[in-house]
Formats: C-alpha cells, structure tokens, sequence
C-alpha cells in the first residue's frame, strides 16, 4: 500500500514536472509573495540585507523586543558546544550566534581544564561564520573588534553560498543558521549541503521565524507583521520596502511540519523542532549518524 502510494505521487510529481505549466515556471521562485526568476532572487536578497546591514540588530531588538537575543541563547544551548569544535555558522554575518558559540566555548574551557592547554585549545576551536553577503560580513568584524575579539584566531570571516558551500565533505562538528534559510532561492540545497559538510555525529540547528497556529495570537501576529514591522522598518531604518519582504518571507516558508520532512529527506536522523512563543520561531534540529 505504501508503495503503491509512493508510486502514485512520483507519477504525479512527474506528469506536472513536464506539463507546459511547469515547464513556464521551472524558473520561477517567491521573492515575499512576488514571483520572480531564480537568478534575479539572491540580487534582489542581496539588495535588501546591504540596506538593512547597519540597523540589522537594532531593528532585531525593536521587532522582537529583545526576544531574539533569548531565542538564540536557546539555539546555542541546544548546540552544546566545546573546546576544540569545528563549528559552521551560515546566514551569520553580524556574528550574533557566532559570539554566543564562543562564550559558551570559552566558559567551558574555564570551567574544566584538564590535560590540555588552553592556548592549544582554543587553536583548535573554529568557529566559521558564513555569509553571502559582505555588508553583513563588515557588521560582524565590526562587532567584534569593539568586543576586543577582532584578533581571535578561532573566529573565521567567510563570504560564501549557502547552497554552494566551499568547506569540504565531514569537516564540522556542529552547523548552524538563523535567520536565513527562508531567504534561499533552494532550501533543500542548503540542506544538502549543511549535511554534507558536517562530520557523522554532527548537529544540525535552525533557528527561523516560523508559522503561528493558535488563532487568536495568529490574528494578532499577522496584524503586527504586515501592519507595524514595515512602518517600524520606515520609521527606525527608513526602509518599508526592504521589511515588507521580510515579512512576506516568513509567510512564503514551509510550516514546521513540512520543514521538518525536508531536513529529514536530506538525510538527517533524529529531527525535531521545538515551538518558541506560539510558533512565531522555531528551532529545528537534525543529526548526521
């Protein structure tokens, strides 16, 4: 029965990928609710995180109210992280997790130093944050040179693609992304390659904005999206346009549900997902075995 099943949404799967409508938008891809070709979507993304690069964390603080600095606490506890790791940060220009991987690290290191030497220790450890985009990148180096950690050799600045990542096969202990899967032109690429770089054993964590389900919140929650987060962006960073397609965004990604079966169908063992504030976040988590 479940083959049969299989079977028939492989036909059908087949017969739409060839019908002439298929063929007419087998270039097509969602940029918030607009349709438009795949290689005009990472300009258009491109374009939008340059114009929001220098107001990114404070309109993160005035949009959630603060609540973005607990959900990716939760994210890098979730991760347990440790000296001597090999970690991948992606979408994560202006080093928010990226930071928070490294204090972790180094209060580990502080609390249990055993055999080994911390200046050997923390050679080891590399945290590498990767980002598409090199406005983003400037923020990061930015913030941590007035963190007095611009010099430390464990952190590591990379431009690069998501979907096209230049590390090499089984070489990270941990990877991590907020904030910026639903902004790909191909998820399932992202996954694909998060998994191919992370060695067996290796966790896979998103952090993302995500699909509210309680109805009343929802109203609420839809209401303060499309209505206030624009007039914030106007307001604050002097951009509707740029936080009127990140709200879309959030509308465009797949609900949990859905999510979960696609980190699942890249080959990840042990997927969940756990709700933040009603659905307004998710984190998702997938292991490499």
């Amino acid at each position: 029965m479940a083959l049969r099943t299989v079977t028939r949404k492989l036909g059908s799967k087949l017969l739409h990928r060839f019908s002439p409508a298929a063929l007419l938008h087998s270039h097509a891809t969602s940029f918030g609710f607009k349709e438009v070709r795949e290689e005009e979507k990472s300009r258009m993304v491109g374009n939008v995180f340059s114009n929001v690069a220098s107001n990114y964390d404070l309109m993160n603080d005035v949009m959630s109210a603060g609540l973005h600095r607990l959900w990716k606490d939760r994210l890098v506890s979730k991760l347990n992280p440790f000296p001597g790791m090999k970690h991948l940060d992606v979408a994560g220009g202006t080093g928010d997790v990226a930071f928070r991987i490294l204090d972790s690290v180094n209060s580990v290191r502080r609390r249990a130093m055993q055999d080994v030497l911390e200046d050997d220790l923390q050679e080891e450890t590399k945290i590498y944050v990767c980002d598409i985009n090199p406005d983003m990148l400037n923020v990061g180096k930015k913030r941590a040179l007035e963190r007095g950690i611009g010099e430390d050799k464990s952190l590591l600045w990379v431009e690069g693609d998501a979907e096209a990542l230049s590390f090499g096969d089984n070489t990270m202990d941990g990877y991590t992304i907020a904030f910026g899967i639903r902004n790909v032109t191909h998820i399932e690429k992202v996954l694909s390659e998060a998994y191919r770089v992370l060695k067996r054993g290796g966790r896979f964590l998103c952090l993302e904005l995500s699909h509210v389900d309680i109805p009343v919140f929802k109203e609420f929650y839809d209401f303060y999206s499309f209505s206030v987060i624009p007039a914030l962006g106007e307001l604050v960073a002097g951009d509707r346009k740029s936080y009127q397609y990140l709200v879309e965004s959030i509308r465009r990604f797949p609900p949990q549900e859905k999510f979960a079966s696609m980190i699942a169908d890249a080959g990840f063992q042990q997927v969940e997902y756990e709700n933040l504030v009603g659905g307004v976040v998710a984190i998702h988590s997938g292991l490499k075995v």
